[in-house]
């Protein structure tokens, strides 16, 4: 049976803080760096609490961009509150856990990262013979980890140009 160890991180010219809110956010549905490629939706509780359930939303082609949508529920096993977020994938086309590391550096910035154990449940099972679900999950976690550093820079997540000066630009041509 295909499985799969998998971790991604990236640097973060951001404090701890701000990307721990920025994660729990993203989990509570914010959809603000991890679109185009995932989304997520409480199912109950809080993520950021054990027992909590998010519903997770694999878009394969992009929001709204058709394609098949890998869906699971994830249910937090351990918090440690502005470090550590551990999950469980409990119901849909994943079982297994991740773990969501944030680690304070030096000079203000943060590491986080992504560290999924796991393999393909039900009709996923079938697609990973075929396509490389491993390099997707990370070039798609990769991306959003990019997204959430220009976001928490304060850029734009899609394009890494200033929101200040976009905003700016916006004003000025009114």
């Amino acid at each position: 049976m295909t499985g799969y160890d998998l971790i991604d991180e990236a640097v973060v010219d951001a404090p701890p803080k701000a990307v721990w809110e920025a994660l729990i956010a993203e989990f509570r549905g914010a959809a603000r760096w991890w679109v185009p490629a995932n989304t997520f939706a409480v199912v109950s509780g809080s993520p950021d609490e054990v027992g909590g359930e998010v519903a997770v939303t694999v878009h394969t082609k992009g929001v709204d961009k058709g394609g098949p949508k890998l869906r699971f529920t994830s249910r937090t096993r351990a918090v440690e509150p502005g470090r550590l977020l551990s999950v469980d994938y409990v119901d849909g086309v994943f079982r297994g856990t991740s773990d969501f590391v944030v680690e304070p550096l030096d000079g203000g910035r943060t590491k986080v990262g992504m560290h999924f154990v796991g393999r393909p449940h039900g009709w996923l099972k079938l697609l990973a013979k075929v396509a490389d679900i491993g390099a997707e999950h990370s070039a798609g976690t990769s991306e959003a980890l990019v997204r959430l550093g220009r976001l928490l820079a304060g850029e734009s997540p899609e394009t890494g140009r200033s929101t200040v000066a976009d905003r700016h630009l916006e004003g000025s041509t009114r």
